[in-house]
C-alpha cells in the first residue's frame, strides 16, 4: 500500500461538512470549558487555600463518571448519541450561567462551588460516551485515527486558549470576579455548540439495532468484552495507571504555582497553557501521521515519557524548566490517550462502542479524581513534591509490567 502524503488525513477529514461543523462548534465550546475550569480551580484556591479542597473539586467534577459512566455508555448504544449530546449541552449551559451569576455577585461559597461542579460532572459523564462514539458516524473508517487526533487538537488548543483568556481576567479582576466572568463567557460558548448540533446530518447510522436487555446486563457485557480482548484490556490498564498515578498533577497546579514557584494565578495559567500547547503539538503530529500502524508502540512510549516528565516537574524549583517539563508531558499524554482511543475505536464493534468508550472515558475522568483527592490530602501534610513524584514512579513501574503485553496489543488492534 502506498504511503499517504503528510497531512492527507487532515485534509480529507475537513472535507467532510458534518465533521467541520461538529469540530468548529465543539472547539468553541471547549475554549469556554477551559476558561471555566481555570476559573474554578483558581476560585477554589482563593476561597480555601487548601490542596485537599482542590482534590475535592476534582472529585466533584469526575466522580459522576465512576457512578454513571457505564450506564451512560449502555444508553449511548441504545439512543441517539446526537440527542444525548444536545440535552447535556443545554444542562451545561445552565450550569455555567448559574455559577457565573453567583460568582460575579460575590455569593459563591466552597459548598456552592462543589455542588455546581458536581452538576457539571454529572452532565459531562452522561454525554461523554456519546461524544466519543459519535466519530464513526461523522467520518469514514479510514479517517477515524485522523478524526480522533483532530478532536484532540481542538481539546488541547482549548487547554492553551482557555487559560490564556482566563489568566488576564483572574490577574486584573481578581480570582473571584475574574472567575465569574470566565464562567459567563463559557455560557456563550456552550450555547454556540448547542446551535450547531441540529445542523448535523449524519451520513451513517449512529449504532446498529440489536436485541435489548437490561442496562445492567449490557454493562456487564461491555466489561467482559474489555476483559477478554487481547488488545483493549491491556490498553485500559495502561491508561488507568497514568490517570490515577500521574494525571492528578493538573489539579494541583494552582498550589504549585503559588507555593512552589510563587507565581500566583498568572503562573497557574501559564503552567496550564504550556501543558496544553505540548498536547496540541502531539495532536497535530498524530493527525498528519494518519496511520494506525505503530500506534501501540507510540502509546506505550507516551505513557513512559508522560510519567518521567511529571516526575521531573515535581522536583525542579526553576519555573522555566517546569514549563518545559509540562509541555513535554502534555505531548506525551496526548499521544498516549489519543493513540489508545484510535486503536479502540477501530477494533470495537459499533454496537459495543458506547460501552467500551465509557470505560475509556472513565479512566480519564475517575482516575484523576481519585488520584487528586489522595495526592491533595497527602500534599497538605507532607508537601506537594512527594505525592506527585511517588505517583509518577509507581506509574513507571506499572508500565514496565504491562510492556510484556505490547506484542499482543499490536497483533489484536493494528492492521496486519
Amino acid at each position: 500500500m502506498a504511503a499517504r502524503p503528510a497531512g492527507s488525513g487532515i485534509r480529507r477529514v475537513f472535507a467532510n461538512r458534518n465533521y467541520r461543523l461538529y469540530f468548529t462548534g465543539n472547539a468553541v465550546s471547549l475554549v469556554g470549558t477551559w476558561m471555566q475550569r481555570t476559573g474554578v480551580y483558581a476560585l477554589a484556591w482563593e476561597l480555601t487555600g487548601s490542596a485537599f479542597y482542590l482534590g475535592l473539586i476534582a472529585t466533584a467534577e469526575f466522580l459522576p463518571s465512576i457512578l454513571l459512566g457505564p450506564f451512560a455508555g449502555a444508553v449511548a448504544d441504545r439512543l441517539s448519541r446526537l440527542g444525548i449530546i444536545a440535552a447535556m449541552q443545554g444542562l451545561l449551559c445552565l450550569q455555567a450561567l448559574t455559577l457565573g451569576l453567583l460568582t460575579v455577585s460575590g455569593v459563591t461559597t466552597p459548598e456552592l462551588l462543589f455542588l455546581l461542579t458536581l452538576l457539571l460532572g454529572t452532565a459531562t459523564a452522561v454525554a461523554q460516551p456519546a461524544r466519543l462514539s459519535l466519530v464513526p458516524s461523522l467520518v469514514g473508517r479510514d479517517d477515524i485515527p485522523s478524526a480522533v487526533a483532530i478532536n484532540s487538537i481542538g481539546w488541547n488548543s482549548a487547554r492553551f486558549i482557555g487559560p490564556t483568556l482566563a489568566g488576564p481576567m483572574l490577574a486584573y479582576l481578581g480570582p473571584v470576579s475574574g472567575a465569574g466572568w470566565a464562567f459567563l463567557c463559557n455560557t456563550g460558548t456552550f450555547a454556540a455548540f448547542l446551535v450547531v448540533l441540529p445542523m448535523l446530518r449524519l451520513s451513517r447510522p449512529e449504532h446498529l439495532h440489536r436485541e435489548r436487555r437490561s442496562l445492567v446486563a449490557e454493562i456487564g457485557e461491555g466489561f467482559r468484552y474489555i476483559g477478554r480482548h487481547a488488545g483493549v484490556g491491556p490498553l485500559i490498564l495502561l491508561l488507568l495507571s497514568g490517570a490515577l498515578l500521574v494525571r492528578p498533577y493538573v489539579e494541583l497546579l494552582p498550589a504549585f504555582a503559588d507555593v512552589v514557584f510563587e507565581r500566583g494565578a498568572e503562573g497557574f495559567a501559564m503552567l496550564v497553557a504550556v501543558n496544553g500547547m505540548g498536547a496540541l503539538a502531539g495532536g497535530l503530529w498524530l493527525a498528519q501521521r494518519g496511520s494506525q500502524r505503530g500506534l501501540a508502540v507510540i502509546v506505550f512510549a507516551g505513557a513512559a515519557v508522560h510519567a518521567a516528565m511529571v516526575a521531573l516537574f515535581s522536583v525542579v524549583g526553576d519555573f522555566h524548566v517546569a514549563l518545559a517539563a509540562l509541555a513535554t508531558a502534555g505531548f506525551a499524554m496526548l499521544v498516549m490517550g489519543v493513540g489508545a482511543q484510535s486503536l479502540i475505536q477501530m477494533g470495537t464493534p459499533s454496537d459495543m462502542l458506547g460501552r467500551v468508550l465509557s470505560v475509556y472515558g472513565l479512566t480519564f475522568r475517575a482516575g484523576p479524581a481519585l488520584g487528586a483527592l489522595t495526592m491533595g490530602a497527602l500534599a497538605d501534610r507532607i508537601g506537594l513534591t512527594w505525592p506527585v513524584l511517588g505517583g509518577a514512579c509507581l506509574c513507571l513501574a506499572a508500565i514496565v509490567l504491562l510492556f510484556r503485553r505490547l506484542r499482543t496489543v499490536r497483533t489484536a488492534l493494528e492492521p496486519g
